[in-house]
């Protein structure tokens, strides 16, 4: 037995119990959907049954466009299902199951009180064999390059194989986060681990009655882009464009410094994030300032919603 395996005497909850809450996900997606090229047609990942009736909760990417959905038990059974939400702020989907589970539900926990050094569980579809004994090693910030950006993220380590859609189990045997990310993370300033990022379950809480009725959350969208920025030399630097996407045509190319939003400097990814969704809502008009061949050019992107460019029944 690994370190890293979680043993049951040293757990106050019934841990094949809960781990019988996590599921396998297989998904189909059209080939000309637009997240194929970036995400792939066929996609597996984890999901987490919070509602007796075979509802389940997942990181969205793996449910994004999916025109066919399989969720999978550890015993093997499998039934089909469909996509019931997504939220593209939180980046979690819903899935509901067309068939009965018979799984029970995990109880969501409180990931406002994750702290750094908390042990935690990770899980994935498997039982056991799929679990990590993890630390938090940070709750912090997380920015990413396709406009996406989240204040409190939670960082684990060591990683989980299997990440997308796995579970994080409180001390209590409760659902606290559903892993998103791998990535390489500093710890005290030594060398970089390989870890988890993991969206906290409180981000599903003033949304789930939303999702569940009318598929999205009733926020305005957040103005799209089509940007990839990455910091550089504590610079913010246009390394990619959605090809045709509202910056594409509004002429912002690769290699551009973003200097300005609205005529506020930019000092970060997450800065440049804040200030673009603080112009106001998906379709208002964003004025940017780049730096480009030692210029400084005005530009003007008219931003849209990411969501209506995605395949599958339009939730209202």
């Amino acid at each position: 037995m690994s370190e890293h395996d979680p043993r049951q005497e040293h757990l106050a909850y019934d841990l094949n119990k809960v781990l019988s809450s996590v599921v396998g996900l297989k998904t189909l997606i059209p080939d000309d959907a637009f997240t194929a090229s970036l995400l792939g047609t066929e996609r597996s990942g984890n999901g987490v049954v919070i509602r007796e009736d075979g509802l389940v909760l997942t990181i969205g990417y793996l449910v994004t466009e999916a025109e066919t959905i399989w969720i999978t038990d550890n015993r093997g059974r499998a039934v089909s299902g469909t996509v019931l939400g997504y939220d593209q702020e939180t980046g979690f989907g819903l899935v509901q199951a067309l068939g009965p589970l018979d799984l029970p539900a995990m109880e969501l926990g409180d990931s406002s009180a994750v702290r750094e050094g908390d042990a935690v569980v990770l899980a994935g579809h498997g039982g056991r064999r799929s679990t990590v004994k993890a630390q938090v090693i940070g709750v912090r910030e997380f920015a990413g390059y396709w406009e996406y950006l989240i204040d409190e993220a939670i960082f684990t380590a060591p990683a989980h194989s299997n990440w997308g859609g796995s579970a994080m189990i409180g001390a209590d045997g409760r659902l606290l986060g559903i892993g998103s990310l791998f990535i390489q993370q500093s710890q005290g300033g030594g060398q970089p681990v390989d870890g988890n990022m993991v969206v906290p379950i409180d981000l599903l809480k003033p949304i789930y009655d939303d999702l569940t009725t009318y598929g999205r959350s009733s926020r305005p969208a957040r103005p799209w882009l089509g940007l990839y920025g990455t910091e550089v030399e504590n610079r913010l630097v246009v390394a990619g464009l959605t090809d045709g996407g509202p910056a594409d045509q509004a002429d912002v190319q690769v290699g551009d410094g973003i200097a300005k939003v609205d005529g506020r400097p930019v000092a970060s990814l997450a800065d440049f994030l804040r200030q673009v969704w603080a112009v106001g809502p998906a379709g208002v008009s964003v004025p940017l300032t780049v730096a480009r061949d030692g210029e400084l050019l005005e530009l003007t992107i008219e931003s849209i919603a990411r969501r209506d460019l995605l395949k599958g029944p339009k939730l209202h």
